[in-house]
């Protein structure tokens, strides 16, 4: 009952979940920024043109608040999503399919019990999280893993209520599979789940890499290389689009996704944005709307690894979606999040991005639903930087593949 109480007592000071829908702040703007060079510097893998001017390469900015950086635990083993509790803890989950609370002064806790078993082979294991918006009374928590089923692997959603001792999941159940199965290969399951201000769950689920499903992103009879929009029971959600085409799956929220491992909601706007993994060049912020097809494998930015031409080769077709912003060379752009705060004027709903293969923290300034500015933080640490959060004190959060936890605030 105590604990209770002061979850209830916390609630006031919880204003973001980082999975769910964040609420509009009315901050003032802070001015434009001096553009510097791009901060890519390194050629291209393709020549392929921007569709648009600011596309790709858009100039550099620089922080100007001075910041801090600090490392404040070492210990976590693969960590895949992190996102913040009511009270200004960590809710983590490791790959490797353990979910763990952290303080903000980097103590970890032990194992949390319950959780179904994952396949963490290649890419899978327990991979993104969210809080109920209600957790503060509910204590409900749904995460994504890679789970095995008859035929093979397939991206799934389940949801469990933490136990009051917070040492176990209660009552876990599976609400969604991604199918159809894919019975080889262990890549690109997508993986990152919020909630949209509806109170429904959005999930990314990638196309599973190999060349016999990655058509299937253009299939709408498939779940996979899909944004799905379900409820807290795994139905499909209410008001859904409906695709055309025969077999036409109602949970489909977005198609034509590649590996989508980041999506955050805009602060005022309300609008969804999704960081997709390219092959090679491509990588790409997407702003996804309802219906909307987004275009792998028919058009893309990249090429295959081996350096052969991707399809048709083209970049553009009628229909498909053009993404906001991409990269090439790649950084491997996994989970993501908008700055809400007024710590760092600068930084006010700027979209910060954490880079895998880059190795660094991308700062995006958007600006009318395009990327003004570009800035890489963290560059000099050489870590894999794998989810970004922001805490209820105002300050960052990122865990890395090493097993690191950062907090990056005002100095």
């Amino acid at each position: 009952m105590k604990l209770q109480k002061t979850y209830l007592l916390l609630a006031a000071a919880f204003f973001t979940f980082s999975c769910t829908a964040e609420m509009e702040e009315n901050l003032p703007s802070p001015p434009d920024e001096a553009l510097l060079a791009p901060v890519e510097t390194n050629p291209a893998n393709t020549s392929y043109a921007p569709a648009f001017p600011g596309q790709t390469r858009a100039g550099g900015v620089k922080t100007v608040t001075p910041i801090k950086t600090e490392v404040i635990a070492t210990t976590l083993s693969s960590p895949w999503g992190i996102t913040s509790m009511p009270d200004g803890r960590l809710l983590v989950t490791q790959k490797t399919g353990a979910m763990k609370i952290v303080t903000a002064t980097g103590a970890v806790g032990a194992a949390i019990t319950g959780i179904p078993a994952v396949n963490s082979n290649g890419q899978g294991g327990l991979l993104g999280l969210c809080l109920d918006p209600q957790f503060v009374t509910n204590r409900m928590i749904y995460w994504v893993f890679s789970e095995n089923v008859a035929g093979g692997t397939v991206t799934s959603v389940a949801k469990g209520k933490l136990s009051t001792s917070e040492t176990a999941i209660e009552n876990a159940t599976v609400i969604y599979r991604a199918a159809p199965s894919a019975s080889v290969g262990n890549l690109h399951y997508g993986g990152r789940i919020l909630f949209d201000s509806t109170g429904n769950l959005l999930v990314s689920t990638g196309e599973r890499s190999d060349i016999t499903t990655r058509p299937l992103a253009q299939s709408v009879s498939a779940a996979l290389g899909k944004i799905i929009r379900i409820t807290k029971d795994g139905q499909p959600g209410p008001g859904n689009p409906t695709f055309a085409g025969s077999g036409s799956l109602p949970e489909l929220y977005s198609i034509g996704h590649r590996n989508p491992q980041g999506m955050a909601i805009h602060p005022t706007t309300g609008e969804l944005f999704q960081s997709e993994h390219g092959p090679r060049g491509g990588d790409e912020i997407n702003k996804v709307t309802a219906g909307a097809n987004y275009g792998w494998p028919t058009i893309t930015y990249g090429i295959e690894y081996d350096g052969a031409t991707i399809g048709s080769g083209i970049q553009q077709q009628a229909g498909m979606q053009q993404p906001v912003y991409y990269w090439d060379p790649v950084i491997s752009p996994s989970g993501m999040t908008f700055y809400r705060g007024n710590n760092i004027p600068e930084w006010q709903n700027n979209l910060f991005v954490a880079a895998l293969s880059g190795k660094h923290i991308v700062r995006l300034v958007i600006k009318d639903s395009k990327v003004y500015g570009e800035e890489r933080l963290l560059a000099t640490e050489d870590q894999r930087f794998r989810d970004i959060t922001q805490g209820i004190d105002g300050a960052l959060y990122a865990v890395t593949d090493g097993g690191r936890l950062y907090k990056i605030s005002k100095q």
